[in-house]
């Protein structure tokens, strides 16, 4: 018997899917990012060993001041790690993660949801540096308008 399909998440608190995904575009980090009333997700493409690692070490280095938790789940074994600024730092109890995690992430870590299932997600495959620029520089000027 063979358990869930692997999977890779990375949690943020960026709170829009849309940016997280352009963010990774520029970074060339293939992802689907999902919002979830917690912050974004990316829900990585590539599962071969590293890839999500080098995933939550792009995606933290791009937010510098924000941590990032990646979350793999493979041979029905899941691993947590807390991403700060391109490096791994604390391991987290995957247990304590799912019990206040988001019903897409739980479901993407147990197999019941796979990553073709999130139609809304959106990706940063195809997404072209013009339009990922344009959409950060979009949504800076909305928070300098906003900050007054």
């Amino acid at each position: 018997m063979t358990g869930p399909a692997p999977s890779a998440v990375v949690l943020t608190q960026v709170g829009d899917a849309s940016l997280l995904a352009a963010a990774c575009a520029l970074g060339g980090v293939e992802i689907d990012a999902l919002d979830t009333p917690v912050g974004a997700v990316a829900v990585c493409r590539s599962l071969d060993r590293g890839e999500p690692e080098r995933a939550a070490e792009t995606i933290s280095r791009l937010l510098a001041n924000t941590p990032v938790v990646l979350v793999v789940q493979r041979d029905g074994q899941i691993d947590a790690t807390r991403w700060a600024a391109g490096v791994a730092g604390a391991v987290v109890a995957p247990g304590l993660l799912l019990d206040g995690a988001p019903a897409q992430v739980e479901g993407l870590l147990l197999g019941t949801l796979a990553r073709e299932d999130l139609p809304d997600a959106v990706t940063s495959v195809g997404m072209s540096r013009w339009k990922a620029t344009r959409a950060l520089a979009a949504a800076a000027r909305k928070a300098r308008r906003a900050r007054g």
